[in-house]
């Protein structure tokens, strides 16, 4: 299987730039073998594309668009502590949906980020993962996901 970075590039994406922290943490930390992303919200050029609720005033596929927008960002963030080639595997994302209160479509939103997460790395992409719903997000974005990374050291 082809380099990471060339996976992404046949899909017709490339890393933007680390997203800068809305508060006191940074946006990834390297802990041994593992990488730790911070929470990734779907900044696009410093915009979210859209705010509120899924199932509300966001749509689940436009909310799924935004996860994977959110897993690009997490990859960013993992680029930039150890290069995505040092990637061994994705072990487990979590993503947290804005969810209208009849909501319960959180797997579906999320599958966002883990089929593009599966798109760039295969095998080593498949992950564990939690889907959760919640009342409120920062900047009242509608989905945010974080990641633990496997890396070769």
């Amino acid at each position: 299987m082809s380099a990471p970075g060339d996976r992404l590039s046949d899909l017709g994406l490339t890393l933007p730039p680390v997203v800068p922290p809305v508060a006191a943490y940074v946006p990834a930390v390297q802990a041994g073998e593992f990488v730790y992303t911070s929470g990734q919200l779907p900044l696009v050029a410093g915009e979210l594309p859209a705010t509120g609720k899924v199932g509300g005033a966001v749509t689940p596929e436009q909310a799924k668009e935004m996860a994977r927008i959110c897993a690009l960002n997490a990859l960013a963030a993992v680029d930039a502590v150890v290069g995505l080639d040092a990637v061994e595997r994705i072990v487990k994302v979590v993503g947290f949906v804005a969810s209208a209160p009849d909501f319960t479509g959180q797997p579906q939103v999320i599958n966002g980020a883990s089929e593009l997460l599966g798109e760039v790395f295969g095998d080593a992409g498949k992950h564990a993962r939690s889907a959760v719903g919640v009342a409120e997000l920062p900047l009242d974005a509608p989905v945010e996901v974080e990641m633990i990374v496997q890396v070769r050291t």
